[in-house]
Formats: C-alpha cells, structure tokens, sequence
C-alpha cells in the first residue's frame, strides 16, 4: 500500500479510537446488567477530553502569543494597542480548557 492509501485511513482510525470507542462505554445500562460498566469508559473519556482540550488550548495560546509578539516586534509602538487584545484572547482560550476540566470532572462523577 502506499502512503497515499494508509493517510486517509489512519485518520479514520484515530477518530474512532478516539471518539467512537469512548461512547460504548455508555451504551450498557448498569441497573439493567447488574454492575457499574460506564464508570471505566467515564474515566477513559474523561481522560481523552481533557488531554484535547489541553493540547488544543496550549497551541493556540502558543499561536496567540507568537502572532502578537511578532506584531509587536514589527511596529513597538503599538504594543499597548496588541496587549490588551491578546490577553483577552489568552484568557477566552484558557476559559475553554476550564470548560473541558468542568466536563471531564462531571463525567467522573457519572
């Protein structure tokens, strides 16, 4: 096979691994099959949400940063007019990472 072929299917497969597999967690219902199977698939997502959200979060911060220091760094005397904007960005951008933790925090508690 070559390379061509295999890229489109590792995409699809990192898509399922990562959020297919996850909802069969939640498919079985415990009080009808006697025993607690959604809380290891919980954790799993739980775990996976958060791991996106961080690394989504951290590169778009770095993003946001390099963006505005590289305006900065091409005309100083608008650096008040840069900062302020991007810190709102940064702290939009870190609002969802809490968002995701506030989520990841509830599925645990499923």
């Amino acid at each position: 096979m070559s390379l061509k072929k295999i890229a489109p299917l590792a995409g699809a497969t990192a898509f399922v691994a990562t959020f297919l597999v996850p909802l069969a967690a939640f498919a079985a219902d415990p009080a009808t099959t006697g025993g607690d199977t959604g809380k290891g698939g919980a954790y799993i997502g739980a775990g996976i949400a958060m791991g996106l959200a961080v690394l989504g979060g951290g590169l778009g911060q770095g993003r946001q940063g390099a963006a505005a220091l590289e305006g900065i760094a091409r005309n100083p005397s608008a650096a008040s007019k840069i900062q302020t904007p991007m810190l709102i960005a940064l702290a939009l951008t870190e609002s969802l990472v809490l968002f995701a933790l506030l989520v990841a925090y509830l599925l645990q508690s499923k």
